[in-house]
């Protein structure tokens, strides 16, 4: 919960503030008086009697009614100084700068217990403990530097981390960002990122609130309240950028299955940040570039126009846009032809259009109006830099007058960062913001214009929730039965392949006269059958039968043999994996051995929309074998998206289910069906 007095107080007490600016309670103090906080200020320092100007309270006691409490002192003092001050003072916001809590140990995690509580028996929002503050339009109640000027349509900072948001601010300055507020959440004990979103979420409006929110994330505690407000953000018109760290698995975790072995933490990170619309970036300058492309409006299409006086950027650029998919087009026709007219002998409009480095603003000019009326682009990014010869003030004047007033963004690109730094200062004086790095610009503009949120949740493919639960309510943790899994499939419509288990040469025999030959034989009970000799496929008598039913019987841990019909098709994959908090991870790709040979798996978070399954599918870099190539025969892309669609219904209707494989499915124009499946409950 996140309160008015913590957005806008209109008195806030330091209690441990000081003389000493190298102190935190010394600069938090300074930095509101030099902000010109309008509200109240108040200090409390049984040491001194003026702190900076202000008179001091030698004790919480004498201080007056307050709304806000920021609090720089050790962490013992705090549960106490926060209940008086929340109890008696009428404190609904505290923001707690000290560490020495959980992160110190039981004790701490004690001291941290307490303060949640008191905070919360209050109705207060309790920011931190071990942060660094907070920021908005109406007080600057951190204790670092630099204090930026804020702007309501600014960017908003939420971060895990106090030294990474002022690093992230730090850089964003240079490009010529601006900020709305910086939540600095600490150890997040009552407030966290999710919490902070949440809010945000609640009270935005479009035009008027913050269009674009930076996250950095170092733990996901609560996954459900970050994706449903992070989505809503989304649907509302703003942006969201994220980092989340600690993505990479420090050794191996054991797995029991091909989708166990695939799924991971930060796979069910991935999923949900695709799912709501969140842009993931993976170290500091990823973010703050691709939230300076997320200030501009974003382009209608991926059609890009390079603009350039210096080659090699421009070369660079195309590179990378090229690489991500994104359209570098050809400019060509009349309209060229009379703009190549006015640009000095020797340069080119075929895009990049480069115009020499002697270049003038004018003929920058005519190019950017012709991009914005004559050519076929959705964009245009502008690379002008200098040498150090001449001033370069009315280049970034018509590039700022452009970027105001065109419908089509215009991204500027401009290094000379010693050079020209004070044309750059003065360009970004006027609300311009700019890039130094082509690359980094190229991939973080690919990265939005390939960024969609899937359409809402739609209604999954029908379950027998009845015979599901019968299954479910009847069995023990593990791997299920063969024919267990065999009703969880029939009460999901999942198509398979008829089946019959046999413990005996006799069954063997008789089962395999109901099924008819050819057939495959499969060991039940070793997890990858392949490898221990487990398969036998295209048993077409009786002779062989028998011979490979008492050979396979005798491989270790297996309990019986499974016979099914020889069918013919692509081989394919469809997993499910449970993390504990996200949901269900949905996997598919190609089957049968290629599941771990090629890694080539695509993965979302259930539920599962038939926009979603499409794309899972279209992602895969062997769709063209999916598709068909060369004469092959395809696979019925309806009825695979349609399995994968039916294995998320599965999941949810049996969240007990930990990790599901149906490996192989086979799929061919006619049918896609499951030959092999294995599910595993954990309740």
């Amino acid at each position: 919960m996140i309160t008015k007095e913590l957005i806008s107080p209109r008195s806030i007490v330091v209690v441990g503030g000081s003389q000493d600016l190298h102190k935190p309670g010394g600069n938090v103090l300074n930095n509101l008086i030099e902000t010109g906080y309008k509200g109240k200020l108040y200090v409390v320092n049984p040491k001194a009697d003026i702190i900076q100007g202000i008179k001091c309270h030698k004790s919480i006691e004498e201080l007056p009614q307050v709304d806000l409490a920021i609090l720089s002192i050790p962490a013992a003092m705090c549960p106490g100084s926060v209940d008086t001050l929340c109890s008696k003072k009428g404190c609904k916001a505290v923001i707690v700068f000290s560490a020495g809590f959980h992160e110190d140990g039981p004790e701490g995690a004690a001291l941290e217990e307490e303060l949640v509580a008191i905070t919360n028996r209050n109705g207060a929002t309790l920011i931190g403990p071990n942060c660094i503050g907070v920021m908005t339009p109406g007080y600057a109640g951190v204790f670092t530097k630099p204090i930026p000027s804020l702007d309501p349509l600014g960017v908003d900072i939420i971060s895990g981390s106090g030294a990474t948001a002022v690093f992230i601010m730090e850089a964003s300055m240079q490009l010529g960002l601006r900020f709305s507020s910086l939540f600095s959440v600490g150890n997040s004990a009552s407030t966290g990122v999710e919490e902070v979103l949440e809010y945000m979420d609640n009270t935005y409006q479009h035009g008027k609130s913050s269009p674009v929110k930076m996250l950095y994330i170092e733990s996901i505690s609560k996954p459900e309240k970050l994706y449903k407000h992070a989505r809503s953000l989304v649907g509302k018109g703003a942006s969201i950028a994220a980092v989340k760290s600690g993505y990479s698995e420090a050794g191996s975790r054991a797995a029991s299955s091909h989708t166990g072995a695939m799924a991971s933490p930060d796979k069910a990170v991935d999923a949900l940040f695709k799912k709501a619309g969140i842009i993931r970036c993976y170290n500091r300058q990823e973010l703050i570039t691709t939230a300076a492309v997320l200030s501009y409006h974003k382009p209608k299409g991926n059609k890009v126009a390079i603009i350039t006086h210096a080659g090699g950027p421009a070369v660079m650029l195309t590179d990378t846009l090229s690489v991500n998919g994104i359209s570098i087009p050809e400019i060509k026709g009349e309209k060229a032809e009379r703009l190549l007219e006015k640009l000095f002998p020797g340069s080119s409009v075929s895009n990049p259009i480069d115009f020499l480095a002697t270049g003038t603003a004018q003929q920058l000019g005519e190019i950017i109006d012709a991009c914005e009326n004559d050519f076929d682009v959705d964009s245009m990014v502008v690379i002008f830099g200098s040498p150090g010869l001449t001033e370069v003030y009315d280049v970034y004047e018509l590039l700022s007058e452009k970027i105001m007033s065109y419908k089509k963004p215009i991204y500027p690109v401009l290094p000379s960062v010693v050079n020209v730094k004070d044309e750059i200062a003065e360009f970004q004086k006027r609300g311009g913001i700019s890039f130094t790095d082509e690359s980094g610009l190229g991939l973080a503009l690919a990265r939005v214009l390939k960024n969609s949120v899937q359409q809402r949740d739609e209604e999954l493919p029908p379950v027998d929730n009845k015979l599901v639960r019968s299954v479910i309510e009847n069995c023990q943790n593990g791997y299920l039965s063969p024919e267990d899994v065999q009703k969880l499939l029939d009460a999901a419509g999942i198509n398979r392949a008829r089946e019959a288990v046999a413990h005996t040469v006799t069954e063997v025999r008789k089962r395999a006269k109901e099924i008819g030959y050819p057939l495959v034989m499969k060991v039940v009970g070793p997890v990858h059958k392949s490898d221990v000799g487990g398969v036998v496929l295209d048993v077409t008598d009786e002779e062989t039968l028998v011979q490979e039913f008492q050979r396979m019987i005798k491989i270790p841990q297996t309990t019986s043999i499974l016979l099914q019909p020889m069918l013919s098709g692509t081989q394919l994959f469809i997993g499910a994996k449970r993390e504990d908090g996200f949901g269900h991870l949905i996997m598919c790709g190609l089957g049968g051995i290629f599941v771990e040979a090629i890694q080539d798996i695509t993965t979302a978070l259930g539920p599962i929309s038939k926009v979603e399954a499409e794309s899972m599918v279209r992602s895969l870099r062997s769709y063209k074998l999916i598709e068909g190539k060369r004469g092959q025969e395809g696979v019925n892309q309806f009825l695979f998206c349609d399995s994968i669609r039916r294995v998320s219904a599965l999941c949810n209707s049996a969240p007990e289910i930990f990790e599901m494989d149906l490996n192989p499915l086979l799929g061919n124009p006619r049918q896609v069906i499951a030959v092999d499946a294995r599910i595993r409950i954990e309740k």
